[in-house]
């Protein structure tokens, strides 16, 4: 039988480069221009293929190893020689018929349609690979659209779209899992704690809603300069006290006056694979409240009935219930959108997570004042960040756009005294 040594070959500028995966197995039947092995510089990744048939006997390489050309990848048994001996050895009663064109049996169209085998190495560019990787993808359970199965950047995304969280989770965690080559006590003192209960129910839920949604956000400032003055000089009526009523309580009202307008912003999207989506006629905002369990979101029911001192009590109410596990666990569904704020914390823009079923959320910032260009002058006004994530399949861009406009016109001098009422 004949061995032969498979080896890097001449691959031009990269020299000890990093084996970033190995295409093959031991006892392999492969075939001349079979990819072995991709391989990764700085610059880009490149499969390297087999330049010979045969049965692998040995692997010489494992992810992680640095080749060069000239190294030895495998070693292969000829497919021809196998074939040769197999036929000698073999006694002429027991050779294979020859077959006759009658024999073949005729077969319907729809059984010559090629179906991926999953179990086999997928067909696709080094770059899509590297793409899968990235978003943590086994690119061998991925179908492909194109010739022969080859799974393309457009597969890849439509397979993360349309998987269920169960079924991301499995494939990722059972076969991409990354092994740490070092423990973490290997550096100092450390201690292992379970994350809180409240945190690993949600997380569930933010991968879900991570994975499922394309998410976009659209950044904008809302000016609430008259808003604020009005704010801080609430008194009550009986006291004469200021009235404590945070910012919050402004853009929940706020906000319902907007989701009446669009309502696409206020549907559910957990019907989509059925082309439906669900348009509410209820405004329910949640709100996302930090406490010392983790993040929970409770519904502030039918905030489109309520004024501004009510709502503001509410908010505490329904903020304390939280803080103090009272919360019915049902308060935490049935969502019109949800309002994330940092307000009270610091920052300015970030990209909050759409909370699944809902279609889009609301996150503000801590307002600061700024110098703004207005009517010629440079004046000082108080801008407040609007971070506003949207799921792009139920809202395009322009109407995101005219929703934070709106909301803005909401939040401004000619609307903050209607909120009030």
């Amino acid at each position: 039988m004949s061995k032969k040594d498979i080896k890097v070959p001449n691959i031009g500028e990269f020299k000890d480069v990093e084996v970033i995966e190995v295409l093959i197995k031991k006892g392999q039947k492969i075939k001349k221009n079979d990819p072995l092995i991709t391989i990764e510089s700085d610059k880009s990744s490149v499969e390297i293929p087999s330049s010979d048939d045969g049965t692998i006997i040995s692997l010489n390489v494992k992810i992680g190893d640095k080749v060069s050309e000239g190294d030895k990848i495998i070693e292969i048994e000829s497919e021809k020689e196998i074939k040769e001996t197999s036929a000698q050895e073999l006694p002429k009663s027991q050779l294979p018929k020859e077959i006759k064109k009658n024999d073949v049996k005729k077969t319907n169209k729809s059984e010559n349609i090629i179906v991926k085998d999953f179990s086999t190495k997928a067909s696709a560019s080094p770059k899509v690979r590297k793409f899968a990787r990235e978003l943590g993808v086994n690119i061998n359970q991925v179908p492909g659209s194109e010739r022969q199965g080859r799974v393309t950047e457009s597969d890849v995304k439509l397979f993360v779209a349309t998987k269920s969280d169960k079924n991301f989770k499995d494939q990722n965690t059972t076969e991409q899992k990354i092994e740490i080559e070092y423990s973490h006590s290997d550096f100092g003192e450390v201690d292992i704690k379970d994350i809180p209960r409240v945190k690993k129910l949600s997380s569930k839920y933010l991968m879900n809603s991570w994975t499922k949604i394309p998410h976009v956000t659209n950044h904008d400032e809302a000016d609430i300069t008259e808003l604020e003055e009005f704010r801080t000089s609430l008194t009550d009526v009986y006291t004469g006290e200021k009235k404590k009523i945070t910012p919050l309580a402004f853009i929940v009202k706020a906000l319902t006056t907007s989701l009446k307008k669009f309502p696409n912003f206020n549907t559910s999207i957990d019907q989509i694979e059925n082309g439906k989506m669900t348009v509410k006629k209820y405004y329910h905002v949640g709100i996302a409240v930090d406490t010392p369990h983790g993040l929970m979101v409770p519904k502030l029911r039918n905030a489109d009935n309520k004024n501004i001192s009510l709502i503001s009590t509410e908010l505490k109410k329904i903020s304390q219930q939280c803080r103090d596990l009272k919360i019915d666990k049902k308060e935490l569904f049935g969502g019109s959108m949800t309002i994330t704020s940092l307000g009270g914390i610091g920052g300015s823009f970030f990209t909050p997570i759409i909370n699944y079923p809902e279609v889009a959320i609301l996150g503000v910032g801590r307002a600061e004042k700024k110098q703004v260009f207005m009517d010629g002058k440079f004046v000082t006004r108080t801008m407040l960040p609007l971070s506003l994530s949207y799921d792009h399949r139920i809202i395009d861009g322009a109407e995101a756009a005219r929703f934070n406009n709106d909301l803005k016109e909401n939040l401004g001098k000619n609307f903050a005294y209607k909120l009030a009422v």
